[in-house]
């Protein structure tokens, strides 16, 4: 189950970078320059990216909680301060002699 997940996962993380890379930019993008003749308007084809992109990072939020609620299954909760010593951890007070 979470080998599966994490493919899926991964695969949404490099489509959300592909999406993203290819969205306009105030440089003009890597994959959306000069040309808006194709079949798409150049504001159709930003939108299907905006969408795109919202949808994916969606699915990525969702893989990652998942993945993070199934890592966490099966363990003992136990906190740090449960492991510490504090009577070990305070130093003891040194006695100073008094001189007479």
């Amino acid at each position: 189950m979470q080998v599966v997940l994490l493919i899926i996962h991964l695969a949404i993380a490099i489509a959300l970078v592909g999406v993203i890379l290819l969205q306009r930019s105030e440089g003009g993008g890597l994959g959306m320059g000069g040309n808006a003749g194709g079949m798409m308007s150049a504001r159709g084809a930003a939108d299907l990216l905006t969408k795109a992109t919202s949808f994916l990072a969606a699915g990525f939020l969702l893989t990652s909680l998942t993945l993070a609620i199934l890592a966490g299954q099966g363990r003992e909760s136990s906190s740090v301060l449960d492991e510490t010593n504090i009577e070990a951890s305070q130093p003891e007070t040194p006695t100073v002699p008094i001189p007479d």
